[in-house]
This record gives C-alpha cells, sequence and structure tokens, in this order.
C-alpha cells in the first residue's frame, strides 16, 4: 500500500542452539534463505546477511529477539517486598525476564535458607534494591551479605562473574561494592525507588538489556556473530512483546491488556493510566505445566466449560498425555473442547495473578512511618480497571490458532470477563516480538504493520456490570448498521452475537436497573464501537464474582446455548 508499511513475506526455521548444530546463526540462515526464496530478493551473501542494502539486494537493518536457553532468567531482591521488593520485580519482568525469586528481608526465610536458594537456582543475572535514597542502609547490606556467602555462579558460562544490580538507596554503594565488588561483576544504577512516592525502573530495565547481551546471550552458541549481525541490541523476547504492547497504548491513547500463552509460561502485559506491567505465570501453560493448571485450578473449574458430563479420570489421563507429548494438537472435537476448557483457567489464573501485581505504589499516600511500612506485606490498590480497558489482545497458539476466531473470542471474554465496551483481537502470526524491538528504532513500522498485517480484529464485548436477578433485563440496546438497525434486549444469563465487520458502528445502549455499562450506574450510552471477524458480542452473566450453576444438566444446556448462539462449535450444534 502506497504511504504504509507492510508485512509482505516471513519465513521460519527450527532453532539450532542445541546440539548437533550448536550455532544460533544456522537456524536464522535457514529463516532467511526461506524469505530469499518467497521475495526473489538476494538477502545472503554467503553466509552473511547484506547490510544495509546495495542494488536491490539485502536489507536496511537486521534486528533480533531471543528467547533461547529458557530466556532470560534473573533473582530480585528488595528491602521489603512489597515495595521495593515488588518494584526490583517490576522492572525485571518489564526487561523480558523470568523472575525465579524475590529476596527479601522479611519474606520470612532464614539466612541459610536464602543462602541456599540463590546457589540452587543458579540465576542468569540478580538485580538488587532496597531502600530510599538517604534512609537506612542496614537491611540492604544484609541482603548483599546473603549474596556475599551464596558466592552465585551463573547458568550459563564458567569464566566470567555474576552480573548483580544494585539499585537501591545511593548511601549504601560503597558498603555494597566491599561485599560484592570482588566476587560478582557489580553495576550501579540508580534507585528504583528513591522515594516512597516514586518509582524510578527505566535505569534498571536498561542495564538488564545490556547485560543481557554482554554476559547471557554472549555464553550461548553461535550468538557473538549474531550480535556483529544486529542493528540493534538483542532483546529477551517477552521484552519485545511488552514494547508493542506498550506502543498500541501510547499511539491510540488506550488501556490494553495483551496475553501470550504459551506452553509452559502465560504472560500478561496491561498499560493502565500510562504505566505498563507484566507478570510470567511460569506454571500456568498449554503442554510443559498443564498439569500444573489442572492443581492451581481444580477440576470443578475445567470441568465447568465442558458442554457434556466429564470423569476426573478421564481428564487427568488427557492432561497426562499432553504433558508427555507437548507438540500433539487435539485430533477431535471433544479434545478441543476440554483442551480451550484448560486454556480458559490457564488465562484466568494468570490475570488474576497479574491483578494482584499490577498496583499503584506501595507506602504512597498513608501516614505510616519507615519501620510501620516495613512491616507491611498486602500490595496497593490494583490498576487494572476492566471497564476502563478499551483492547483486549490474545496470542500464543491455542488463542492465534483456533480453528474458529469464534472459539478465541468466547476464551477471552471467559477468561477476563471484560466490562463495559472492550475491543478483542489476535495476533494471527506471533509477530509482536519482531514488531516490538522494530518499535524502538521505527516505532510508525511497528504500528502500523502490527495493526494492518497481524492484528486480527474480533469485535467488541459489551458487558453491563452490577448486580443483577435472573429475570432482569441486563441491557436494551440499538445498533446503526450500514444497510439495518438491530435492536432488542440482553436478559441475564444470555449471550447474543451481532455480526458487523470491522468498521464504526453507532449505538445506543441503555443498562438494566442498577447496572453500568461504562457511563455510570443507570446512564444511557451513546457511542461508536467496532464489529470484527466475528462481531459485536453482548454478554449478560454478570460479571464478578462470576459463577457457573452446580447444576450439571442446567450448566451443560447453558453452555450449549452459549455456543450455538456465538457460532463457536457449530459441529457441536450438528451433532
Amino acid at each position: 500500500m502506497e504511504g504504509a508499511y507492510r508485512l509482505t513475506h516471513r519465513g521460519e526455521a527450527p532453532t539450532t542452539v542445541e546440539a548437533p548444530f550448536e550455532d544460533v546463526t544456522r537456524g536464522v540462515i535457514n529463516a532467511v534463505l526461506e524469505l530469499e526464496e518467497l521475495s526473489g530478493r538476494k538477502l545472503l551473501d554467503g553466509e552473511n546477511i547484506i547490510s544495509p542494502t546495495q542494488h536491490e539486494t539485502g536489507v536496511d537493518i537486521y534486528i533480533s529477539t531471543s528467547s533461547a536457553g529458557g530466556g532470560l532468567q534473573m533473582m530480585v531482591g528488595g528491602v521489603v517486598k512489597s515495595m521495593t521488593g515488588e518494584s526490583a520485580q517490576r522492572a525485571a519482568l518489564g526487561a523480558g525476564a523470568i523472575v525465579m525469586d524475590v529476596l527479601a528481608s522479611n519474606d520470612g526465610r532464614l539466612y541459610h535458607e536464602k543462602v541456599q536458594r540463590i546457589r540452587q537456582l543458579r540465576p542468569d543475572m540478580i538485580l538488587l534494591s532496597g531502600g530510599i535514597d538517604g534512609g537506612t542502609v542496614t537491611h540492604v547490606v544484609e541482603l548483599a551479605e546473603v549474596l556475599e556467602a551464596a558466592n552465585p555462579k551463573p547458568r550459563l558460562g564458567i569464566n566470567y562473574k555474576l552480573p548483580v544490580i544494585y539499585a537501591g538507596n545511593k548511601n549504601a554503594r560503597e558498603p555494597i561494592k566491599e561485599r560484592l565488588g570482588e566476587i560478582t561483576d557489580l553495576i550501579t544504577v540508580d534507585n528504583i525507588r528513591p522515594t516512597l512516592e516514586e518509582e524510578n525502573l527505566q535505569p534498571s530495565r536498561d542495564k538488564i538489556h545490556d547485560l543481557f547481551m554482554e554476559h547471557v546471550m554472549a555464553q550461548a552458541p553461535g550468538y557473538k556473530k549474531l550480535m556483529g549481525w544486529t542493528d540493534a541490541p538483542i532483546m529477551p523476547t517477552p521484552g519485545a512483546v511488552g514494547e508493542i504492547i506498550k506502543k498500541i497504548a501510547e499511539a491510540e491513547n488506550i488501556s490494553v491488556v495483551g496475553v501470550d500463552i504459551g506452553g509452559a509460561t502465560t504472560d500478561v502485559f496491561s498499560v493502565f493510566e500510562r504505566q505498563f506491567n507484566r507478570t510470567v505465570s511460569a506454571n500456568l501453560g498449554m503442554s510443559y505445566s498443564v498439569c500444573n493448571v489442572l492443581a492451581e485450578s481444580g477440576f470443578n473449574n475445567v470441568a465447568r466449560w465442558v458442554p457434556f458430563n466429564m470423569d476426573e479420570t478421564d481428564l487427568t489421563n488427557r492432561i497426562g498425555n499432553k504433558m508427555i507429548r507437548p507438540t500433539t494438537i487435539p485430533q477431535s472435537l471433544e479434545a478441543l473442547i476440554i483442551e480451550q476448557a484448560i486454556a480458559r483457567e490457564a488465562l484466568r489464573l494468570s490475570f488474576v495473578q497479574h491483578k494482584e501485581f499490577a498496583v499503584h505504589l506501595k507506602g504512597v499516600q498513608t501516614e505510616r512511618t519507615i519501620s510501620d511500612a516495613f512491616e507491611q506485606t498486602s500490595s496497593g490498590e490494583t490498576l487494572v480497571n476492566l471497564m476502563e480497558l478499551d483492547m483486549l489482545v490474545g496470542s500464543g497458539g491455542v488463542l492465534s490458532h483456533a480453528p474458529r476466531r469464534h472459539q478465541a473470542v468466547r476464551m477471552l471474554i471467559d477468561a477476563f470477563l471484560p466490562e463495559g465496551i472492550t475491543q478483542l483481537a489476535v495476533d494471527s502470526i506471533f509477530m509482536m516480538p519482531q514488531l516490538g524491538i522494530l518499535s524502538t528504532i521505527h516505532p510508525k513500522a511497528a504500528v502500523e504493520v502490527f495493526e494492518k498485517d497481524c492484528l486480527i480484529r474480533l469485535g467488541t464485548c459489551i458487558a453491563p456490570v452490577g448486580k443483577a436477578k435472573s429475570d432482569q433485563v441486563m441491557l436494551e440496546y440499538e445498533f446503526i448498521l450500514p444497510d439495518e438497525r438491530i435492536g432488542g434486549e440482553l436478559m441475564f444469563g444470555d449471550l447474543k452475537l451481532i455480526p458487523a465487520p470491522f468498521e464504526p458502528v453507532r449505538v445506543r445502549l441503555t443498562p438494566g436497573k442498577g447496572l453500568d455499562i461504562g457511563a455510570g450506574k443507570n446512564e444511557v450510552l451513546e457511542t461508536k464501537v467496532f464489529g470484527g471477524v466475528v462481531g459485536i458480542i453482548l454478554d449478560g452473566r454478570g460479571r464478578q464474582p462470576f459463577t457457573l450453576t452446580d447444576d450439571t444438566d442446567f450448566r451443560v444446556q447453558s453452555l450449549m446455548k452459549w455456543s450455538e448462539e456465538t457460532n463457536e462449535y457449530p459441529q457441536l450444534e450438528a451433532a
């Protein structure tokens, strides 16, 4: 398209970071060779990428993300677990790390237990924080002494010292250096929490990226050669996904929640009040950790999404087989329904964890002393306000590659329970990491390609919120489509699908008594909403606490009705 950036070709190849190749660049070259064939453009000179372009050959820039070796694995430490500990965790997660553990002075573990934990985990790097600038140094120095006693060794490589980033009270820098300067590669950056009212995460995140390149990636086979090709620092894959989520929120001035559900982990990203947060649910995935989803949710929570009777032993066996053979895909409609029921619970649990972590700064606007704050253990009020959520974006095989887009819609709505008016979308080809790192050097190109070529606009969910009775009208609606007007009532417990393409649709929404659709309780809302490849979904089932009846027959009847209304499983309806 003239004047716009578009994705024209994409190639894929298996990674070659492990034996027998042990050279990550081999896989990159194989993928680039596929691009050469698809595009008809010469991109390689032998085993080197041609850059910059030369006479209609080569590329202007080459960029890369990486999750090889299990990604970036970190430990973080803070004086108070729910304050500087949480801030350090936000810094590491936002940089794309998996946080293996959080050390804190008040985490309840004995000295030797902390030492043993550090030695056991062997992280790629450690982020140490604690104390406001000018405050006491005692507790953060005690954490440094724990690290000193552990004398931690890196997971990858034997010829370098473990990187430790100190981002705490500036008055403690010298004592920290005395204890860790010789045995670790100690780097000091600005305090993560210079005051109780301020959180300064960017210096720590930037340094994590730098050290990821210098230390972690330098130990992986072939990465030194790969780093010689790149025009921007290699970024951990989850960190890159976070970048595109932030850019979308910024470009459209909206609140966004993104989720990437994988085989071992589920990552949730959010931007509310211009604050970015990311969480990793390390044991909630669809293959390698699928057994943990069942353990945490319980059989009943999975079974409630299945429109037929299911034996607990049968479910356990199915999940066990998936864990043994993680790359298999459902071969029957029944297996697909069960897999998508499990996905709902993995997404729900991950989002619960995210809401508990994405909070306003702990300690702000309180009348407590520093010693009082030390004893605080609960988090502040969550930033996640579903009534303010504008867009929910899903990624990962079970969402992006669902046989029908209608199934992806149902999984997102059932798991996240969006409130008011929320756009729904999926990343169809998992390009968010690549576009995320592209956004750091060319934001316009990244956002345009994401919106035009990667984002599948599913539609919009409209869900009234408030206490409702079983026979209550939840919503009166009128949609003005190009060729017709559609109006009616949404009753409690119903789902309705109104097919509409991705274009603005004028709508008048009148919530039922005591309910809110986004303008306030009992307030009529006239606005524009967007359709999509599925359409506009009206959800009258109520919100938190959302429950499905224990009456099996009625539950199955309800699920069948919802499935039929949303065109989720046409084969099931035919049967």
